[in-house]
């Protein structure tokens, strides 16, 4: 396993971060997708049948960075699940993300900004929530 890190700029692609494991970016498939990367990697190691990847409804990630928001306000939003690595909290550090999984995309678009408006609201001066692009996030599920 080697996971690619690339991020469109114009016309080009740029290469952020080579990994010899599953990526962060894609950690939405937990909960967003039939089969999550994690299960799949596993499957492979261990010749098992590869299972579906498809995305189960719309999904959204945000990154946490540099300090946590309120657990409570987090998990109050409709369709939040929140991962949190156990990390100190540093300015710059990833500390955890949210998955937010909904049926639609118009719901999901609705989830996300209450997502947002509890993420903007902690007190830290770092970057504090990243979106994972829609190319990762908003993939319709399907066969």
């Amino acid at each position: 396993m080697l996971a690619i890190e690339l991020f469109q700029v114009g016309d080009s692609l740029l290469g952020n971060e080579m990994a010899p494991r599953v990526h962060n970016t894609a950690h939405w498939t937990i909960e967003g997708a039939e089969t999550s990367q994690f299960e799949n990697h596993l499957r492979a190691v261990c010749g098992l049948p590869l299972g579906s990847a498809a995305a189960v409804g719309a999904s959204a990630m945000v990154n946490l960075i540099g300090e946590m928001p309120e657990r409570s306000a987090v998990l109050s939003v409709s369709g939040a699940h929140l991962h949190d690595y156990g990390k100190d909290a540093r300015p710059g550090r990833k500390l955890g993300h949210v998955t937010v999984c909904a049926g639609e995309e118009a719901t999901l678009e609705e989830r996300l900004a209450a997502l947002i408006t509890v993420v903007d609201t902690a007190e830290s001066s770092t970057r504090f929530g990243d979106v994972i692009p829609p190319c990762i996030s908003r993939a319709q599920g399907g066969g």
